[in-house]
């Protein structure tokens, strides 16, 4: 069974976040090993200056790569700049990595204000979910109900229509 990470920064603080995520880990548990780091988000003044925001991207990429080494890791960083693919091209990409000698995916969802760009260099993939701008904690869910929907789809569940 497959090993899957979620290491986040910040802390989700609305019960519906929260509730989204519980259910979606709940339905992973036949399909995967799900595990959910939540790492502490650097504090920024209200207007940031790109120093003090490079700063805090560095600040997080460090507490990131203690997750992401190993040879049985593939590491997929969410960002804007990334690939999108859709649900069934993610689902053959994680279908593919399970038979490479993979056994631990890693997704990375850095702040708001996205990922030290250490971290992206570090990631075996770059992953944009949209062209559009959502909510920074609504990111996790999204995350998590595609990884649902692409364990759905290589094992012929209905849920994905």
């Amino acid at each position: 069974m497959m090993n899957v990470n979620l290491i986040v920064v910040g802390k989700l603080k609305e019960s519906y976040f929260r509730e989204a995520c519980a259910e979606y880990s709940k339905r992973l548990k036949a399909f995967c090993r799900l595990s959910v780091t939540e790492l502490a988000e650097s504090r920024l003044s209200d207007d940031p200056s790109e120093k003090e925001v490079k700063s805090a991207l560095a600040a997080e990429g460090k507490a990131m790569k203690n997750f992401l080494s190993g040879k049985d890791c593939f590491n997929i960083a969410l960002c804007i700049e990334g690939t999108r693919l859709s649900s069934e091209k993610l689902a053959e990409k994680i279908g593919s990595i399970s038979v490479s000698g993979k056994s631990t995916l890693n997704f990375i969802i850095g702040s708001s204000f996205g990922i030290d760009n250490d971290i992206k260099k570090m990631c075996d993939l770059k992953l944009s979910m949209s062209e559009m701008t959502f909510p920074h904690m609504l990111a996790r869910v999204m995350v998590l109900e595609q990884i649902y929907r692409a364990f759905q789809i290589l094992n012929g569940g209905k849920y994905h229509k």
